[in-house]
């Protein structure tokens, strides 16, 4: 017996020592190694469960080092590192946009922005001066428009022709399923007042003649779209270099396309190749109508070209079931204010649960762009029908539904119970006056439980946020704002718009970071600030969490630091 417990005393030894052996090599490796960055002087947020901060950051390569004291980061200091003093400012997980159109919204940039054009003429001048400075353009095209610059009517091809009648004019909504289009887009697409609504679209017509008014709506959107030339190659490779430009300078190193094309995924797999892909691409693969068997294995195919990657892959697909609610598309329980209609589904039940099921067996991760309250309980019918019909899922499910701007009572406890992903987009949000049109459409009961993001999370269910970009803007600050708040950036209304569904602000940033890095499967290696993980860090002007809610919006990026490598700095704040 006594031969024994020696012999256990011995081993337990042996044990100890050779752990703190490898404790102390890994401090060892830490202090004597190189270090690349260090940021310090911070309020670093970490985003973990704990909501546990820190005040510096070392990094080695492209992972994160250590956090902890400024004391204890500076001894890591070496004569290369680079040194970013944030000057008390925070510093947060690489914003993860969980909701963009990327490479659309890099060409939009240099298409004409209308989001800031309040009233008819200032959209027309905006149109006037761009197709002015542009004359070798065959297209005049823009995006952005917002209904209330009409004054609760549509707009009118003779509105655009008054000021380009030698070329055809497409102009986005803001919320991108409306188009106003002039005479000669109209004429160049053959639409005539013969012309037939298209299936989950209409072609607004003037009731005196039956002539098209210039709105197109949801699928007719198409319509026009398809005789647009395409944009060439070169020009998606530009959008994409000038979207990840823009997405560094709103602190952004992460984005969630919602919904791709095989040609985009070439782009993204040609661009990291080149060593020029300095941003992390989780894409969708978009679907139109019920799936079929060819259909899925064309998707198995792409989703076996693009496999699980820290820069770029696949693994969703996303469906689209209805409209907005701003153009009475979006699928309701209730009929609008004022009208019989309730928005119709794009996709039957039976559909979506068949195409729900098969993809869930697949192991694909379904997206479902659900707006109303009725699409939002079709979508959650759907879940549950795949997680009947298949007990032993592929992988891990996390469906998700994009939108849920409406969710009605009785099923806030399905979001808990299934595991569902709420993908919203807070700027949508925000009660400035676009959002009048909205909250006119449903009534004020049914607004006041808009965008529920507080009811969600309640419910167990969990948050994803981005913008929807270009949709609207990709600055993360004005998405923390408006979901902290419930306020415009210039603070109306007092109190906050149903003020209920605000979040803590540790919440919100949760959404923008280990949130969204849950809904792509990529919590193991991003999304919060520990040592391991990959070093996508986001260093602000100011430390959001000790200065009032209200200065979200104004607060901007000091520094973007994406795979180690500082990729943007404001001018007026450098490195030393």
């Amino acid at each position: 017996m006594a031969a024994r417990l020696t012999t256990f005393v011995v081993v337990a030894i042996v044990a100890a020592t050779l752990i703190a052996g490898l404790i102390v090599g890994a401090q060892r490796d830490d202090n004597e190694g190189p270090v690349d960055v260090i940021i310090h002087n911070a309020v670093v947020y970490t985003a973990d469960d704990d909501h546990s901060t820190a005040e510096a950051v070392a990094i080695r390569g492209n992972q994160i080092l250590r956090v902890g004291s400024e004391r204890d980061v500076m001894r890591l200091r070496r004569p290369q590192t680079t040194m970013i003093d944030a000057d008390g400012g925070s510093v947060l997980p690489g914003f993860n946009d969980s909701h963009v159109h990327f490479i659309k919204g890099g060409l939009d940039l240099e298409r004409i922005d209308l989001s800031e054009a309040v009233t008819l003429a200032e959209v027309q001048q905006r149109v006037r001066s761009w197709a002015e400075e542009n004359p070798e353009e065959p297209w005049v095209i823009g995006r952005g428009w917002y209904f209330q610059a009409f004054a609760d009517k549509l707009p009118t091809r003779q509105q655009l022709d008054a000021i380009v009648r030698d070329r055809p004019v497409q102009l986005l909504s803001a919320d991108g399923h409306t188009s106003w289009v002039n005479s000669a887009a109209l004429k160049r697409a053959g639409i005539t007042r013969q012309t037939p609504n298209p299936e989950d679209g209409s072609i607004v017509r003037d009731p005196r003649t039956g002539e098209p008014t210039g709105v197109l709506k949801e699928a007719a959107v198409e319509l026009v779209a398809r005789v647009v030339p395409p944009p060439t190659r070169e020009q998606q490779a530009r959008g994409l270099r000038s979207a990840i430009t823009e997405a560094h300078r709103n602190g952004i190193t992460s984005v969630q396309n919602a919904g791709g094309t095989t040609d985009e995924f070439a782009l993204y797999a040609d661009a990291r190749r080149a060593g020029d892909l300095d941003i992390r691409v989780y894409s969708a693969l978009s679907v139109d109508g019920p799936i079929s068997e060819p259909e899925l294995a064309r998707l198995d195919a792409v989703g076996k070209e693009y496999p699980d990657d820290p820069l770029f892959k696949t693994g969703g697909v996303k469906i689209i079931l209805d409209g907005v609610i701003e153009s009475h598309t979006a699928a309701m329980l209730e009929p609008y204010v004022g009208e019989q209609v309730v928005g119709e589904p794009r996709i039957g039940a039976d559909d979506l649960n068949r195409s729900v099921r098969l993809l869930d067996s697949r192991g694909w991760q379904v997206m479902t762009h659900a707006v109303g309250d009725r699409a939002v309980r079709m979508a959650l019918d759907a879940y549950t029908h795949a997680v009947r019909s298949n007990p032993k899922p592929k992988r891990e499910r996390r469906h998700r539904i994009e939108h849920a701007e409406i969710v009605d009572t009785v099923d806030f406890p399905r979001f808990g119970r299934l595991g569902i992903i709420a993908s919203m987009q807070p700027s949508h949000g925000s009660p400035d006056s676009h959002l009048d049109l909205w909250s006119r459409s449903v009534g004020p009961e049914r607004a006041s439980g808009g965008w529920p993001y507080r009811q969600i999370l309640e419910s167990d269910g969990r948050l994803a946020f981005g913008s929807d970009w270009p949709v609207d803007s990709l600055n993360p600050m004005l998405g923390l704002h408006s979901a902290v708040t419930r306020t415009t950036p210039e603070g109306e209304p007092e109190g906050g718009w149903f003020p209920a569904q605000r979040l803590a602000l540790t919440a919100a940033v949760d959404a923008y970071t280990s949130g969204a890095a849950w809904a792509s499967f990529d919590e193991q290696r991003k999304g919060t600030i520990a040592p391991g993980m990959l070093a996508d860090l986001v260093v602000l002007t100011s430390d959001i969490f000790t200065a009032p809610p209200s200065r979200l919006a104004t607060t901007s990026v000091a520094a973007t630091i994406f795979d180690g490598r500082v990729v943007y700095k404001r001018s007026d704040r450098g490195t030393n």
